[in-house]
């Protein structure tokens, strides 16, 4: 039997008396939705997001996860998995179990309240999330032979995945669906003249760093996992619904790329090619992150 370990002394569970932003997902938290308060910081985080004792579970060394050899590698089918898939489980058990909490509280009552009150912006993060895993699986159909991809991949010993990894001649491409409707990826730059230039990834005016950084720590552990092999791995971040300019956009931000879905198949295809076994690495990736 698992227990839950107890929260560190400087963090409370709590309701938020204003709203806020999750400073690790990005998330919007509506005024009243549950959520953990880190004193220290002066910052809130979704129940859901792992502290930093756990995400650093989530460093290119796991415990008890070696990266495998290539040696023997054959070309075989690869099973993509379902994009999405671990998110919109995660959707639908915390739905049913507010459905559960409200009808057992409120018998009589518990389908009107149901049918009168929204879902908890926490909640529908997982959906919209989900959508947007699937929305760029369908887009990413559109690469051409002999492109794999793999989807919704478990990291293991952590509660992290990776939303799409795909296997091209180019190498190999580790892509984080983003569903930001209506917002604009921006490049902030800082500096450059007296100061040391630094950019930062803005989502809509916000600060996007832990975005940049979480897809630095999923290229890191691909990257293990090919070690020996001399595939180039690269990192993007694919924002789909967002208000891109009618020109340009497009950016890099610590060599993560940051643009739209057509593009992305674009830069797959237009980078160089390589003579690489893209289904004997393939089977290589999905034998080290399975499908979630």
């Amino acid at each position: 039997m698992t227990t839950e370990r107890p929260a560190p002394a400087d963090e409370k569970r709590m309701r938020l008396r204003f709203a806020g932003t999750c400073h690790l997902c990005g998330t919007d938290l509506a005024a009243g939705e549950p959520a953990v308060y880190e004193r220290a910081a002066r910052r809130v985080r979704c129940i859901s997001c792992p502290d930093d004792e756990v995400r650093d579970s989530a460093a290119p060394v796991v415990t008890g996860w070696q990266p495998m050899t290539t040696t023997g590698i054959q070309p075989e089918e690869i099973a993509p998995g379902t994009a999405g898939a671990s998110a919109r489980r995660e959707y639908e058990r915390r739905r049913d179990s507010r459905e559960t909490r409200i009808r057992e509280k409120h018998p009589k009552l518990g389908g009107l309240i149901l049918a009168l009150s929204d879902e908890p912006q926490s909640t529908r993060a997982w959906e919209r999330g989900a959508i947007g895993e699937e929305l760029l699986a369908t887009r990413l159909k559109d690469l051409p032979e002999p492109a794999r991809v793999l989807h919704d991949r478990r990291i293991p010993g952590t509660r992290a995945n990776i939303d799409h990894i795909v296997v091209a001649p180019s190498g190999v491409w580790v892509v984080d669906a983003k569903r930001y409707k209506g917002k604009r990826p921006d490049l902030h730059v800082e500096g450059g003249i007296i100061r040391p230039r630094v950019e930062s990834l803005r989502i809509g005016g916000r600060n996007g760093t832990k975005l940049v950084d979480g897809a630095h720590k999923q290229i890191a552990l691909v990257r293990a996992s090919l070690e020996g092999t001399g595939v180039p791995v690269y990192g993007a971040l694919c924002f789909l619904e967002a208000d891109w300019p009618m020109i340009g956009g497009s950016f890099t931000v610590d060599d993560i790329h940051v643009l739209w879905p057509r593009l992305l198949i674009k830069r797959i295809n237009e980078a160089t090619t390589l003579d690489i076994n893209v289904d004997g690495i393939g089977a290589l990736i999905a034998r080290s992150f399975p499908a979630a």
